[in-house]
C-alpha cells in the first residue's frame, strides 16, 4: 500500500466515528483532520470534500462488507446458518455504525444522497449472493420453496431494509433480523419430507 493509501485509509477510519457522534451536517472537514491527526491542507490533499471523503467511505466498507458477505455464504453448514452470518455481517459492518448514531436518519439519508450507486450495487449483488445460496439449497433438497429463489432473497433484503429502519426508532437490530430469519426457516423447511 503506498503512502497516500495509508493516509486515505487513517483518514475515513477516522471520520467515521466523526460522522456517528457529529453527523454529516455538522461534521467539517476540521474535525476529521483532528481525528486523523493532520491538518486541513494534508487531508484536501486526499479528499477534495467532505462529500467526496463520504463516499470514498462508503465505497470501501461496502466493498469490503460485500467480500466479508460472500465469505460468509461459501461456508459448509447449513444455508439458513450461513445466510444468518452474512447477514449479520452486513448489518454489523454497514447498518450498525450509523444506526448507533443520535443522526442514524440523517446519515442513512447523506448515503443514499451521495452514494445511492454503491449502496443500491451492494444491495443487487447481496440479492443475488442469497438467491443463489437458496437456488442451490433448493436444488439439494435442503429448503422447499414455494416462490423463486430470487423472490426469497429480494424479500429478505426489503426485510433488512424495513428491521433497519425500525431499529433507528428503537428496536434491536439484531434481535428483530434474527427473529425474521427464524421465521424463513420455518417458512421454508416446513413442508420438507420427512428424513
Amino acid at each position: 500500500m503506498s503512502e497516500n493509501e495509508q493516509k486515505s485509509e487513517t483518514i475515513l477510519d477516522a471520520a467515521l466515528p466523526v460522522f456517528v457522534r457529529l453527523g454529516f451536517r455538522k461534521t467539517s472537514m476540521a474535525d476529521i483532520a483532528r481525528a486523523a491527526g493532520m491538518s486541513r491542507a494534508a487531508l484536501y490533499l486526499c479528499f477534495s470534500s467532505k462529500e467526496d471523503l463520504f463516499r470514498a467511505g462508503s465505497t470501501r466498507a461496502h466493498g469490503r462488507t460485500m467480500r466479508n458477505v460472500e465469505s460468509e455464504l461459501a461456508g459448509e453448514d447449513d444455508v439458513f446458518s450461513r445466510i444468518e452470518r452474512a447477514v449479520a455481517v452486513f448489518q454489523r459492518e454497514l447498518i450498525a455504525p450509523f444506526a448507533a448514531s443520535g443522526d442514524a436518519a440523517e446519515l442513512f439519508d447523506t448515503n443514499m444522497t451521495l452514494a445511492r450507486d454503491i449502496t443500491q450495487g451492494a444491495r443487487t449483488k447481496l440479492v443475488a449472493l442469497l438467491a443463489q445460496a437458496l437456488a442451490d439449497a433448493q436444488a439439494s433438497g435442503a429448503i422447499a420453496v414455494e416462490a423463486t429463489p430470487a423472490d426469497v432473497a429480494a424479500i429478505l433484503v426489503g426485510a433488512m431494509e424495513g428491521i433497519k429502519d425500525a431499529q433507528v426508532e428503537g428496536r434491536d437490530l439484531l434481535a428483530d433480523t434474527q427473529l425474521f430469519l427464524r421465521l424463513l426457516r420455518q417458512a421454508l423447511t416446513r413442508n420438507l419430507p420427512a428424513g
